[in-house]
């Protein structure tokens, strides 16, 4: 009999969640198979909100699907007209509320993984004077999120971010944020790490912050004899590395251009002729030297050709090319389904094509049935899928996060 009674002798929430600039829920999708309960993602894009909803559906408590609130975080000013914060603050109180009534003694997590563009130096390149702005704006995110942090006091709290956003040409966003956790009453820990190490079929190196308020932390977890460090892992003990061909080898083959008529966001970006014949070309794992010596003759693009000259070096050699099917892939972007932009060529050579959206979002370890929406486009959805956090590296160090509380379950 399925009602919400019976559901709730099943399972209860080992957690309560709100995910800061959720996007389209990579790091709800592993909050929620954690064992979590998601009670709202923010986020300012719009454009996200079906693609979260749909979904992350709760496994607990209602059973109903993760809130999208489409909030900016930042207070409105004179300067700052956008700002949604009383709004938004409006709003969480009413949801926390109620939730930490339902779920009573169950912990709160806030999730704060914050764009990583403005700390990606490639991203910053030719910008609009109005875009320039905006990124310059979102550095301040992570400050901002210490407020949210400040007024609820989640026991614990996780960060996700590109590896370099230590690098001081950034201000010490990183550490400052670290910093003023700290001053709450938060014990806190941070580590570069590779998501392949996590069961995700990527190399994709990430930083990662976890803090815990101090008075809840089990011994264990703390690096010092000084309690003033979280351990944070570097591999789960309990996942093999995944190479690309066993994350997507299951899918049926398709042509560029071409869509999949039953598997959603299976879908391939056409090809040029003249780019057709240099992946027919090159086999999997090796470098675009092939592109010199082909039986179409030499497929080199000049301006290569002239930066090789000049720097006495073969520079750009991962464009134009396959994958390695015995390894992890490269670091999933949001122009994952271009060759020119990466190794993103499909390692199979009889499938002369880049890698569809699909394939990109079981490397990012999304499941199969999660569709991205609008279901018919390709920009849109291979940014959703590149700027995502991997839901297994979520799942992780949310558990991990969990089972740092005083009194609950080991890991």
């Amino acid at each position: 009999m399925d009602n919400v009674a019976t559901r709730d002798k099943v399972r209860a929430p080992s957690f309560l969640a709100v995910d800061f600039f959720c996007g389209a829920g990579g790091t709800t999708r592993g909050l929620i198979d954690s064992g979590g309960y998601v009670v709202a993602g923010v986020d300012k894009d719009g454009r996200c909100a079906r693609t979260y909803a749909d979904n992350n559906i709760n496994e607990s408590v209602d059973y109903a699907p993760a809130r999208f609130l489409n909030y900016d975080v930042f207070p409105q000013t004179d300067d700052y007209e956008a700002g949604e914060q009383e709004e938004l603050i409006a709003k969480l109180d009413s949801l926390l509320s109620y939730y930490r009534g339902k779920a009573v003694g169950v912990p709160l997590l806030f999730a704060i993984c914050a764009p990583c563009q403005p700390f990606t130096t490639l991203s910053r390149k030719e910008l609009s004077d109005r875009r320039k702005k905006g990124r310059e704006k979102d550095r301040g995110l992570l400050t901002e999120a210490a407020e949210y942090v400040s007024r609820y006091m989640p026991e614990m709290v996780l960060s996700e971010n590109v590896a370099g956003i230590k690098d001081p040409k950034y201000g010490n966003i990183w550490e400052d944020f670290r910093a003023r956790l700290d001053q709450l009453g938060y014990v806190t820990g941070s580590k570069v790490v590779c998501t392949s190490r996590f069961g995700v079929p990527q190399y994709r190196k990430r930083s990662i912050l976890i803090a815990v308020r101090k008075e809840l932390v089990r011994e264990e977890r703390f690096v010092d004899l000084m309690e003033t460090e979280l351990l944070v892992p570097d591999a789960d003990p309990n996942s093999m590395v995944m190479t690309v061909a066993e994350a997507i080898g299951h899918f049926p083959p398709i042509s560029a251009g071409e869509t999949h008529p039953e598997i959603p966001n299976h879908r391939a970006r056409a090809l040029s002729e003249l780019n057709l014949k240099r992946l027919a070309s090159a086999s999997p794992g090796e470098s675009n030297a092939y592109m010199a010596n082909t039986e179409f003759g030499d497929l080199s693009l000049d301006c290569h050709r002239k930066v090789n000259a000049r720097l006495s070096d073969h520079c750009f050699s991962d464009v134009y090319t396959r994958m390695y099917p015995d390894r992890p892939s490269p670091t999933i972007t949001t122009k994952c389904h271009s060759i020119s932009n990466g190794r993103f060529g499909h390692y199979d050579p009889d499938q002369v094509r880049g890698i569809s959206l699909r394939e990109a979002a079981t490397l990012q370890s999304f499941p199969d049935d999660y569709v991205f929406y609008p279901i018919d486009q390709i920009e849109p959805v291979a940014r959703m899928i590149g700027n995502a956090v991997p839901p297994r590296l979520a799942r992780y160090f949310a558990t991990y996060l969990v089972n740092s509380l005083e009194g609950r379950g080991q890991q």
